[in-house]
């Protein structure tokens, strides 16, 4: 099942998204509510009308009205918290190497995560940035989970079953000022907070049984073998699978719950890809060749992100008409 939130005369609506296109689901089953958070909380009952009404719809046994006019937003509009991994070893090993650094050795003995910024979620179209945002202006090419049940204290080995559904996601960076702010040891924070863009919808685990395959050795949960590009202005510049996860989102999710609460609608993200960036990129380019010329987002230009199973996500960049600019603002 691929369920969606969208917008129809400035409401936010739940549906599902079948052979191309979109029905509510309240107006199929006046049980199910018509938002994405209320439903996650309503658990696997809720979860299990909404399969049910999705399959009828297949099977032709009901007829809805399809939405015509409507806005996609994010699949989780206002998500409960938003956490970012780490579990891909190519790209941090790759990133380490541009800097010349060794790879780090703990890397291989914990998974982690950053909180980021719950309330720049965005879904597919524009994405509004500031100037100073265009300092090395970055994609990160990710899979995103979104939680569906509530938990604590959850071990690796069941962690899978608080898993509502994934989604595609672009972690949006703005180097600079990423850069700027971690030589303090903490963040990230300015460089990451201003957009975070998942979508198109939220795909449920029985749609991905067909791509399971076996997670990294000595590793623990579910693996998907699901091909991530990207595309920037057409011309791919990432490419990669989701099955060289090294940390699995079963582990992750049990360092994420070790003392605390996780709740129905926190995202969570896989970290970057390996290639799955412009900082990447960059360095490695220049690794091997001096007279590499490093690229970057710019005003105008279109992100695509396509993943196996989890469908295509779209986005412009676009320049917000301001001179403001926090960089400005450092003493000297």
């Amino acid at each position: 099942m691929k369920l969606v939130s969208y917008k129809t005369e400035d409401r936010e609506h739940l549906g599902v998204f079948v052979n191309g296109h979109i029905y509510n689901l309240n107006s199929c089953d006046k049980l199910l509510p018509d938002e994405m958070n209320e439903f996650l909380r309503g658990g696997v009952d809720l979860m299990d009308r909404a399969k049910k009404v999705d399959a009828q719809i297949k099977s032709g046994e009901i007829e809805p009205k399809e939405e015509a006019f409507f806005e996609l937003l994010a699949p989780v509009p206002h998500p409960t918290s938003c956490r970012d991994g780490y579990a891909f070893r190519q790209h941090v090993a790759a990133a380490r190497r541009n800097r010349k650094v060794d790879m780090i050795a703990e890397f291989d003995q914990y998974p982690i995560f950053y909180f980021t910024n719950h309330n720049a979620i965005q879904g597919p179209g524009d994405i509004e940035c500031m100037p100073d945002h265009f300092q090395k202006l970055d994609f990160e090419l990710e899979v995103a989970i979104v939680i569906g049940t509530k938990g604590r204290n959850i071990t690796a080995a069941e962690a899978d079953n608080y898993i509502a559904g994934y989604m595609v996601m672009n972690d949006m960076s703005a180097r600079t000022l990423q850069m700027e702010e971690m030589l303090l040891n903490l963040g990230p924070a300015k460089g990451k907070d201003f957009s975070t863009v998942i979508g198109p919808w939220l795909v449920t685990p029985d749609e991905l049984e067909e791509y399971l395959t076996a997670a990294k050795p000595g590793h623990t949960g579910k693996a998907y073998n699901l091909e991530m590009t990207c595309t920037v202005n057409g011309v791919q510049v990432s490419a990669g699978n989701m099955a060289d996860m090294d940390w699995t989102f079963a582990e992750i999710i049990e360092r994420c719950a070790y003392g605390v609460d996780i709740l129905p609608g926190d995202v969570i993200g896989s970290g970057t890809v390996g290639t799955g960036c412009f900082l990447e990129l960059n360095g490695t380019g220049l690794l091997n060749n001096p007279d590499f010329k490093p690229q970057w987002l710019q005003d105008g230009d279109v992100v695509e992100m396509e993943i196996t199973g989890l469908g295509h996500l779209s986005n412009s960049i676009i320049k917000v008409d301001s001179d403001f600019s926090i960089l400005a603002l450092k003493k000297k």
